[in-house]
């Protein structure tokens, strides 16, 4: 195994020649001077020298068993939602026979408003008959007034004119 306690410094190989006009060869800069480059000795003793990387963050993602915060919400609604219906079912179970009282009052209801409408004509009527003394009976001394209208109109569009006679 080789000694790993006196590495040799790294050895650049530049195939093309480096010549300044001005002031002869340019020497490179050590590995280390550069930014994200370094040297890396292998378990075999060899240096390697490249660039590093620096890794970039993981973006945060969604893991597999997550649930959406809408789909909590409607769960933990459901049995709340699922209670107040059958609590509503219970409610009207008992509430069914007064409904039925309260179904049949309206139409009996309706009915007397019915009667009512056509009674009260009636009624006033009679009362006003009897009152008057017109009965319309047999020996009644009341009147009646006939009106005859007679109109004519000559052509499609013509003028009508009319007569109106009280008997």
């Amino acid at each position: 195994m080789p000694d790993h306690a006196h590495a040799p410094t790294p050895v650049i190989h530049h195939p093309i020649p480096l010549h300044s006009p001005a002031h002869g060869a340019v020497v490179p800069a050590p590995p280390a001077a550069l930014p994200a480059v370094t040297s890396v000795q292998l378990p075999d003793g060899r240096i390697v020298t490249g660039y590093t990387l620096t890794p970039t963050p993981p973006t945060p993602t969604h893991s597999v068993g997550s649930v959406p915060a809408w789909a909590k919400t409607t769960a933990l609604l459901a049995p709340t939602v699922g209670g107040g219906i059958a609590a509503a079912g219970i409610g009207l179970s008992y509430a069914a026979p007064g409904l039925i009282a309260m179904s049949h009052a309206l139409w009996s209801a309706a009915a007397l408003l019915v009667a009512t409408v056509i009674a009260v004509p009636l009624a006033l009527r009679t009362a006003r008959r009897a009152l008057t003394g017109n009965g319309g009976g047999p020996g009644s001394s009341r009147t009646t007034t006939h009106i005859t209208q007679n109109i004519t109109a000559t052509g499609l569009f013509g003028r009508a004119n009319g007569t109106i006679n009280h008997h």
